[in-house]
């Protein structure tokens, strides 16, 4: 059960209900994520957005953004987030299988795939500057520069959503992933 509040949607005003008015526009629904940080915090759902619409626009497959965010997600143990980018990865195309080996770290048999979860992994595992075969592994599987940068963006973006749900214990309103 959710411990912070959140208002209904169709209750809101002001900014939050014009930032839910938009994700339902483009989602069907207002996710309850998506609820509880509109709700006590407009500018932070806004700012979320923001940095989505900036990866959605950015040098990366939607696949691999979703690959990303499974992988934070499983490693920080967010159930909720599992379940809604497990739904998005279907959506972008990854197979279950895949999105299973994805979260447990294995490997896929997609070597460029399989290089982007070691370096996720590596990432949001260690603290420290990461070493530099580290960096010339993830350039040597075929991302750039800048989509090194978005894979930063993109972990920063599922981190927070992450921490919110993770003490919020976010009600599932995505199927669960066993």
């Amino acid at each position: 059960m959710s411990r912070l509040t959140a208002i209904k949607p169709e209750a809101a005003t002001g900014a939050a209900a014009e930032l839910f008015a938009k994700i339902k526009k483009a989602a069907g629904k207002v996710p309850n994520a998506y609820a509880t940080v509109g709700t006590h915090s407009p500018a932070a759902l806004g700012a979320m957005l923001n940095v989505d619409a900036v990866l959605a626009s950015g040098s990366l497959a939607k696949a691999d953004i979703e690959v990303i965010k499974l992988a934070v997600s499983e490693v920080a143990g967010c159930d909720y987030c599992i379940a809604a980018h497990t739904l998005m990865g279907k959506f972008a195309g990854l197979s279950p299988d895949t999105m299973k080996q994805v979260r447990a770290g294995s490997a896929s048999g997609d070597a460029k795939r399989d290089a982007l979860v070691r370096f996720v992994r590596i990432l949001v595992t260690t603290s420290g500057t990461v070493a530099a075969d580290e960096v010339e592994a993830i350039r040597g599987a075929g991302y750039s520069e800048q989509q090194v940068i978005e894979i930063n963006l993109a972990i920063a973006s599922i981190t927070f959503t992450n921490l919110v749900n993770r003490v919020n214990d976010t009600t599932l309103d995505f199927p669960a992933v066993a």
